[in-house]
């Protein structure tokens, strides 16, 4: 039998809080390594979609039960998680009432998108980036148009 590696599969929770001012948005402070700020989420377990998963992180780490709106972005490269290699599957998503830091969150604070910090986990800087453009690029018809270009793909020799 051959035992193959693959990167592991997980998903990342843009929570926006739609009962507040500017819909800020909701960041946990890790309690495990890597420590820092970071966007609510995590692995997949087996026989979940990952809408699923979203679900339950976003309730595991915040308390919320969220909505899922958009499918922002699949961030995969090899070096976004020094752990090892994952693959995120990133989810925009809206919840009322009061998030309370629980499982792998030590702390959690709600942030306007001013007000952001720099230096996140993993590649979260990157992935709010994106985030903030996308909701730049947001048109009136509820259609969204994408200002991340593909990335090239590298040719094997095999």
């Amino acid at each position: 039998m051959t035992n193959y590696i693959n990167p592991a599969p997980t998903v990342d929770i843009i929570i926006e809080l739609k009962d507040h001012d500017s819909r800020p948005i909701v960041l946990i402070e890790r309690k495990n390594e890597p420590l820092g700020w970071a966007i609510p989420g995590g692995f997949m377990d087996y026989g979940e979609s990952v809408e699923e998963t979203a679900i339950r992180e976003a309730k595991e780490e915040t308390c919320l039960d969220i909505e899922l709106l958009d499918l922002l972005y699949v961030y995969s490269d090899p070096s976004r998680d020094a752990r090892k290699h994952t693959l995120s599957v990133v989810f925009i998503a809206e919840a009322v009432g009061q998030p309370i830091p629980a499982d792998d969150a030590k702390n959690l604070a709600i942030f306007p998108i001013e007000k952001i910090p720099s230096n996140l986990c993993f590649d979260h800087d990157l992935i709010l980036q994106d985030y903030l453009n996308y909701r730049l690029n947001f048109n009136s018809k509820g259609i969204c148009f994408s200002t991340r270009p593909l990335p090239k793909i590298k040719k094997s020799n095999t």
